[in-house]
């Protein structure tokens, strides 16, 4: 069971990174963007593609980010001056993305126009260089001799992933904090508030959604980029309901934590990706479910991560008003004594 949530939480920390381009879209821009499941495969082609092709992995990752930004700003423009519905020039993108995909992939061998995964098990990634510095430190010793000695049988190879990550993820979760503080990213905020506000000001809006589309892209495949170098492996369908997955970990962090500042949120975000994954690991320990069954999990967390805010709202709004009725009541029944 610990090994299980271990995994979950080195998973979710990742995940969270698009879960932070998911927000930017969604919340941010309040633009239905599914460019998501196609820029996700995107970052993992493009960094097994030159890792393969024997590039320096952190020169590969950032290329990934780059190549998710070019994706999310095709979208925009789609959208900003093609005039294309958001939610069909993201379905569009998308759809493109997957034959793009098999392009970038298919790279590595001379004779294939297209090729649906790559494996990097024998190839070096940016969490094999960290875990050779971090196993010369002997932290994982301590740590695993720890556990044993409170009775955990299974420990972790590393502990390494997990504080890379995290501090990875912190860092990019303060510069946005920072940047969306900033005169470009108020006027994004402004854009999905009220465009038309906002362009009352003389803003361009259609640039604005343009860079918001492609930082959230970016952020996605950076993070599709870590999950291939970490799973050993980049397929062409690894990105299959990545945005449900983005949006379970905004709504379920938002659900939680609450949302009273954008430094609230983005850690509400993180936080809720890390708590899907764990949930998600939870229930794949029931004997009748198998990871066939994902998906419908998935949607199950969703739904009542959506279910239960509504509900806990109309508890709230009835206990109001049955406080106003009671305090009208004692005031009228008052007014009586006193006219007695």
């Amino acid at each position: 069971m610990f090994t299980a949530i271990f995994g979950s939480v080195e998973q979710g920390i990742i995940y969270a990174i698009m879960a932070l381009g998911v927000y930017i879209t969604f919340r941010v821009l309040d633009f239905p963007d599914l460019t998501v499941d196609g820029s996700f495969v995107t970052g993992a082609a493009t960094a097994a593609t030159m890792i393969t092709l024997g590039y320096n992995p952190i020169i590969s990752t950032i290329c990934a980010a780059l190549a998710g930004f070019a994706a999310g700003s095709i979208t925009g423009l789609l959208h900003t001056k093609a005039k294309i519905n958001s939610l069909l020039s993201g379905i569009l993108m998308m759809i493109a993305l997957y034959s793009i995909n098999l392009r970038i992939m298919g790279l590595t061998i001379d004779t294939a126009v297209g090729r649906p995964n790559i494996p990097l098990a024998n190839s070096d990634s940016l969490f094999t260089a960290f875990s050779e510095f971090w196993g010369k430190l002997g932290i994982d010793k301590a740590f695993n001799g720890m556990l044993s000695n409170m009775g955990v049988e299974h420990v972790p190879n590393t502990w390494g992933t997990v504080f890379i990550m995290f501090i990875l993820t912190f860092v990019i979760k303060f510069v946005l904090d920072w940047f969306l503080k900033t005169e470009i990213g108020l006027a994004i905020r402004a854009t999905g508030d009220n465009g038309k506000m906002i362009r009352s000001f003389s803003a361009n809006t259609d640039t604005l959604t343009i860079l918001g589309l492609g930082l959230s892209n970016s952020l996605v495949a950076l993070s599709g980029a870590l999950i291939a170098q970490y799973g050993k492996f980049a397929d062409v369908g690894m990105g299959i309901g990545m945005i449900v997955i983005g949006l379970a970990s905004v709504i379920i962090g938002e659900a939680i934590f609450g949302t009273k500042t954008i430094a609230r949120t983005t850690f509400a975000v993180i936080f809720g990706a890390i708590i899907y994954r764990i949930v998600l690991a939870l229930a794949l320990q029931v004997e009748f479910l198998d990871t066939g069954d994902m998906k419908l999990i998935t949607a199950v967390i969703v739904v009542i991560a959506l279910v239960i805010p509504t509900l806990r709202a109309k508890q709230k709004e009835k206990s109001r008003i049955a406080k106003r009725r009671a305090e009208h009541a004692r005031a009228v029944k008052q007014e009586g004594k006193t006219s007695a």
